[in-house]
């Protein structure tokens, strides 16, 4: 249980596997204009172009830095763009628009795979080629990358939350949104292994929606410790989740008895794994997958496929396997775990 987690975390960390480091973050605003210029401006025979799901926030700040740098070391003028929110209708938008500059290649990670679905579509039938990522089954993509099989990682942060607590207790969910694909694969996956492999666990809430939002996050958890006073752990899945949850927990005193765990960065959650708030991250790098989305766009244009065991040439990315039920969903082995001491040896 957390109460005694110093003796369960040392076990945990004494079990983990030493992490590479990557590229340092080189950060980003929330301006959008080059979407006003961008190919415009260059050729749009060697432009590509990446949706993320919002703009100004530490995630996709840091899929910015690898778009930029695969861009410069391609011949390719590349950027992000995105959103101030995470409203479907802002990155229908953005694609609508850039349709119109007729780019090789439009990447995107969806804030609702079925609200893109018609307008990627479109997209295709300009000849632009079209890779998706955090989107398993969406329609009218070319392929979608995914970093890992999305169940496998909702299980991993389920078995390191049921160690935490000693399989038992209240726990809570979030979601970045209903919507969000990957995100409600993360916590079905995990929520079907609680309930075969620790059974003395509940469930209160269904999946909890922060918007993508730290605050808003913060604002739900303290709801949360309000209504279930006797909570034992929050599972995060957007980025913003985990320290917006540790901030409410950290207020109320609860570091030492509420185990928090779930996807994040180490540059966002980095203060509150140092307190105890957080106790375990989970994530890929961003930037690398970034650079796999538009790899594999340029090999697409390129005529060339993916096929099993394409070697991207990026680390996590180097043996690629088609997912199990889908033609076009291939996944990598891009998976990263760290408690406090290995999110250290992170610099993003």
């Amino acid at each position: 249980m957390k109460i005694g987690r110093l003796t369960v975390a040392s076990v945990s960390i004494a079990s983990m596997l030493a992490l590479t480091a990557c590229s340092t973050v080189g950060g980003t605003t929330g301006d959008n204009s080059a979407s006003n210029t961008g190919s415009a401006a260059g050729d749009s025979g060697k432009t590509m172009v990446t949706v993320v799901k919002v703009k100004g926030i530490a995630w996709f700040d840091r899929m910015d830095v690898g778009v930029k740098e695969w861009g410069a070391d391609n011949g390719y003028d590349t950027r992000t763009e995105g959103g101030t929110d995470v409203a479907p209708e802002k990155q229908i938008q953005i694609i609508q628009d850039l349709i119109a500059q007729k780019p090789v290649a439009i990447t995107v990670v969806p804030n609702s795979p079925e609200a893109l679905s018609a307008v990627l579509e479109q997209a295709r039938a300009q000849g632009i080629k079209v890779v998706s990522h955090e989107a398993t089954g969406i329609k009218n993509v070319d392929v979608d990358i995914e970093a890992f099989d999305n169940a496998s990682y909702g299980v991993d942060i389920m078995k390191n939350i049921g160690e935490c607590t000693g399989g038992t207790g209240k726990y809570v969910q979030f979601v970045g949104g209903l919507t969000a694909k990957t995100h409600m694969e993360w916590v079905e996956a995990a929520y079907d292994y609680q309930q075969k492999n620790f059974p003395n666990m509940e469930r209160v809430e269904t999946p909890i929606e922060s918007t993508d939002n730290e605050t808003a996050a913060y604002e739900k958890a303290k709801e949360v410790l309000g209504k279930y006073p006797d909570i034992k752990a929050f599972q995060g899945s957007a980025g913003n989740d985990v320290p917006g949850i540790a901030r409410a927990i950290e207020e109320a005193g609860l570091s030492d008895q509420v185990c928090v765990m779930g996807t994040s960065i180490p540059s966002a959650s980095a203060k509150y794994l140092a307190t105890g708030s957080i106790d375990k991250i989970f994530f890929w790098d961003p930037a690398l997958a970034g650079k796999a989305q538009l790899q594999i766009a340029k090999i697409l244009a390129d005529g060339g496929t993916i096929t099993e065991g394409t070697d991207l040439g990026i680390e996590g990315y180097n043996n690629l396997h088609k997912l199990d039920g889908y033609d076009n969903v291939w996944v990598g082995n891009a998976q990263i775990a760290a408690d406090a001491k290995q999110a250290k040896n992170y610099d993003f």
